[in-house]
């Protein structure tokens, strides 16, 4: 009895050093573990027609979960500015980037967000000694854009997605960020010849530069592909996961997964709606390896994660995606 009291009177009087209540304990708890942990910088860049300051929640979920941790939204080609041209972006952001990844001995993290996702593939592909760890693509048309939203309206007030190749497969069209990844599957021969953007960092179009640019890709340490069915402007929304449609716009997914996480199971056989056309593009992104996708999914780096019921606008504002799909990459 005696020792019990003993062992009860040395917590009570730990719990007063911290503070009334022990409130303190936890915080103080946490800071140290921060320390000792050292999370890797977390840098965030937005999308089309986004700003540094949209992105309040995520920041405050990645503090909370990992104290300490030094968070960056890149505050670049903000609002309007988000229609320049892809490349031009990535030489942006990159600039901005790269000496962040310079002070971060143990690496960073990327979080890229719609549009944002496709500049940070343009950075991570074009360099070399870049020091990302998990790369989290946050419903990016990865595998390119094709829908009639609410975006493309404003954008393009008289033309709908089936005649929007006219304009987007031109030079002035190029010049215009949507177009970089516009990608009409019923006119492919165009768009692997006139996309100065997706179809060369797909490989889709030959350059000299894609054996370099696997290369550096492949020197991340995981991707996470995050997006889900109800996104409405992401289209299809399995772009997201280098899924896209076929020119019956029937979505041909990019691997048949049995879990999230990377685990693949054998390839599905196309049905006979699908016939020949299930051998689109999209999946010889996958099965041929072209920039890396299939590397990465023999390692184990490649991550699906899907999400019901989120909107597009709301991706990196819900906790629960953050938890589901992101938290446990940061470390």
């Amino acid at each position: 009895m005696k020792g019990s009291y003993s062992a009860m009177s040395s917590r009570w009087r730990t719990r007063g050093s911290c503070g009334a209540a022990g409130l303190l304990c936890p915080l103080l708890g946490a800071c140290l573990w921060a320390a000792v942990v050292g999370y890797k910088p977390v840098i965030i860049v937005h999308g089309l027609f986004d700003s540094s300051g949209d992105f309040k929640n995520l920041q405050r979920f990645i503090n909370e979960s990992h104290p300490g941790t030094n968070v960056t939204v890149i505050d670049l080609f903000d609002r309007g500015a988000s229609l320049q041209p892809m490349w031009k972006q990535v030489e942006g952001f990159k600039a901005a980037i790269y000496p962040i990844m310079q002070n971060a001995a143990d690496g960073v993290h990327f979080i890229c967000y719609s549009q944002g996702g496709l500049v940070c593939r343009g950075i991570l592909s074009t360099l070399s000694d870049h020091n990302v760890h998990s790369f989290i693509s946050l419903s990016s048309p990865q595998a390119g854009q094709y829908g009639d939203t609410d975006y493309l309206k404003y954008l393009f007030p008289q033309l709908v997605k089936s005649n929007l190749y006219h304009f987007c497969y031109t030079a002035i069209g190029q010049r215009i960020s949507i177009c970089n990844y516009w990608n009409d599957p019923h006119h492919k021969d165009l768009y692997m010849n006139s996309s100065d953007y997706l179809a060369l960092l797909n490989g889709e179009r030959s350059s000299e530069n894609s054996t370099d640019w696997k290369k550096n890709f492949l020197k991340i340490k995981k991707l996470v592909l995050i997006g889900g069915p109800d996104d409405g402007v992401i289209t299809p929304w399995q772009s997201s996961q280098f899924g896209f449609f076929d020119d019956n716009e029937t979505v041909v997914e990019m691997q048949h997964q049995d879990t999230v996480g990377g685990n693949w199971s054998r390839r599905r056989k196309p049905t006979q709606a699908q016939g020949e056309h299930a051998n689109s593009t999209q999946t010889t992104l996958y099965l041929a390896d072209v920039f890396g996708l299939k590397t990465l999914a023999a390692r184990g780096d490649l991550i699906l994660c899907s999400v019901p019921g989120v909107q597009h606008v709301w991706w990196h504002s819900n906790e629960t995606v953050f938890h589901k799909c992101m938290e446990s990459w940061l470390v």
